[in-house]
């Protein structure tokens, strides 16, 4: 069964037919402003202050470290440990959670918190840099009622994304 492309707005609507306007040899470098930057080998990716907090969020919710929307304070306890890699002074619970169990979270650099809150956000938007760059597709998959990436080039092979670990166990909870 071939996935179905999913279009977002902030992407514009591609013809899967046609000549692409975009030159693929080059990749280009994820951009939505200049408050955060996330670098790795020749890639550079720039992030504005919402861009990057929500992204950090979302990879701690994935990763299982926390189970919803934050408030202002527990975000900037989380955006803290992303960038500094600790939180030295917490502003809410979470802040004090994360330092409370730092033996658990902190480890060998691909076993860390840390560690993987950056990689999800690279990773989502090395994602989004190549759906808008015409190298991938969002496809929805009726099936599993979810969603993934396809490559059009390749009669839309789906992207299989290396699992993440999870936090759950020592997750932090209201």
């Amino acid at each position: 069964m071939m996935p179905t492309p999913w279009r977002p707005g902030r992407w514009g609507y591609r013809s899967l037919g046609g000549q692409r306007l975009l030159d693929l040899t080059k990749r280009g470098n994820y951009e939505s402003g200049s408050d955060y930057v996330l670098e790795y080998g020749e890639l550079r990716f720039t992030f504005n202050e919402r861009d990057f907090t929500e992204r950090v969020e979302q990879a701690a919710v994935k990763l299982g470290f926390v189970d919803g929307p934050l408030e202002s304070d527990e975000r900037e306890d989380l955006v803290n440990l992303a960038v500094n890699g600790e939180v030295i002074d917490p502003a809410s619970e979470l802040g004090e959670h994360i330092n409370t169990c730092w033996g658990e979270l902190h480890g060998a650099s691909e076993r860390s918190l840390v560690h993987w809150l950056r990689r999800l956000v690279f990773r989502g938007a090395w994602l989004d840099q190549r759906v808008k760059e015409g190298e991938l597709e969002i496809v929805f998959d009726s099936d599993t009622h979810s969603f993934g990436y396809a490559q059009p080039d390749r009669g839309w092979e789906l992207v299989e994304l290396s699992p993440e670990p999870s936090w759950a166990s020592i997750a932090y909870r209201r």
